[in-house]
């Protein structure tokens, strides 16, 4: 009976035959035993042909140097073997081995390990892996057997309850993602913070598409928060918490809001009032514009704004007929077409009218100034009569007890 092989070729000689080579033949046995379980093989790929080029791994029966009888396979070359395609690498379907093989290839190409047939699983190096895998051929099925990749330390990282990086984390186009709702943790140690960008790039941060960005705290209980709309002409909105506030901090400059122009080439600067004890205070806005050309805010001692006509800066206009007048009204009174009669305004203390005679016909034709209700002019409930040639005067309203005063005339 002649001698059989195994797989990988070990020859199994039975007695009585090979007489006077049993020495040699066993001592090739030795050998190709010892290249099974620590052997070191180059295979370099085929590159022959179109499409996925196949490299087939035979069997060298009773003989040592077959590459899928090692243990440590480099594909390609020491130094990378050039492919330009994608490559498969087949081995026998009754080989049961396992080995550690490196894809030493360049190029953006695959390369396959696989039984020479059958529908068994495989394993794969990507186009731009270039890496060691532990690889088992199970040989557990006579017509389709798998081949396995053993994973080089953990199949996931969830099994590491305390993992550290060894050096930078390269996402590689792909993101870090949660399920069900699930928040993303950055939670640097004390005093350390979230740093965003490096060198010389700016830091972004941003949504990956048609999104609010919304910064806040505490997943947004008893926080203020700040708000960047996405879209055209949206708003950035900041909305302090309950009685908070929007602080603008100094540092070598008082707290500083700077409007710049639409092609930001000017601005317009507001700077806080300089270190002092007596620059705590609060303004208060109006609660609606001003109603009349030319005022201007002002303060009461709570720190209320209110619109106001500066005293002289009365505001003019020409009348030739019966009119009722508004505070701060300077008025040129015509009275060239017939005497006519001039109401004052309800007063408020400091209010003020202006009156001149336009035309110069107050002698003629009287101008009458009359108070409004119970009012007075110059301490009297009644009117006043203008009956001097280009009379020119002021009255201010004192009060409820003298009325309208003269303040010129």
């Amino acid at each position: 009976m002649p001698s059989t092989y195994t797989p990988l070729g070990v020859e199994l000689m039975v007695t009585g035959e090979k007489s006077g080579q049993w020495g040699t033949l066993t001592n090739t046995n030795w050998n190709l035993s010892e290249q099974i379980a620590s052997g070191y093989k180059v295979q370099t790929l085929n590159t022959a042909g179109s499409g996925a080029n196949t490299t087939t791994l035979a069997v060298t029966d009773g003989g040592t140097g077959a590459t899928l009888a090692t243990r440590i396979i480099i594909l390609g070359a020491v130094s990378p073997e050039a492919i330009t395609g994608n490559k498969i690498v087949t081995i026998p379907i009754d080989v049961e081995n396992w080995y550690f093989i490196k894809n030493s290839t360049s190029g953006a190409y695959t390369v396959e390990f696989k039984y020479a047939s059958g529908s068994g699983s495989s394993v794969t190096w990507t186009a731009t892996s270039k890496d060691w895998k532990v690889i088992y051929a199970a040989a557990d099925d006579g017509t389709n057997p798998n081949i396995v990749e053993v994973p080089l330390g953990m199949s996931d990282i969830v099994d590491d309850t305390s993992p550290q990086l060894g050096g930078n984390l390269d996402v590689n186009g792909n993101s870090i993602v949660s399920v069900s709702d699930g928040n993303i943790a950055l939670a640097p140690n004390g005093t350390g913070e979230v740093v965003i960008g490096s060198g010389t790039a700016a830091g972004d941060i941003t949504t990956s598409g048609a999104q609010d960005l919304i910064l806040d705290t505490n997943s947004g209980t008893n926080s203020g928060s700040i708000t960047i709309t996405d879209g055209v002409n949206g708003d950035i909105t900041s909305a302090p918490n309950g009685t908070g506030k929007t602080v603008l901090y100094g540092n070598t400059n008082a707290g500083t809001l700077v409007f710049n122009c639409e092609s930001n080439s000017h601005a317009i600067t507001l700077k806080g009032a300089p270190h002092s004890a007596a620059a705590t205070y609060t303004l208060i806005l109006p609660s609606a514009q001003a109603t009349v050309s030319g005022q201007a805010l002002v303060n009461d001692s709570a720190g209320q704004l209110s619109w106001t006509t500066i005293a002289g800066g009365l505001t003019w206009v020409v009348k030739t007929t019966t009119y009722t007048g508004v505070a701060n009204d300077g008025i040129f009174a015509d009275t060239s077409g017939g005497a006519w009669t001039l109401s004052l305004p309800a007063g408020t203390l400091g209010d003020e009218i202006g009156i001149t005679d336009y035309a110069g016909t107050f002698d003629t034709n009287n101008l009458t100034v009359a108070p409004d209700g119970s009012e007075k002019i110059q301490g009297t409930a009644a009117s006043l009569t203008v009956s001097v040639e280009r009379a020119a005067f002021v009255l201010v309203y004192s009060g409820t007890a003298q009325g309208w005063l003269l303040k010129d005339n």
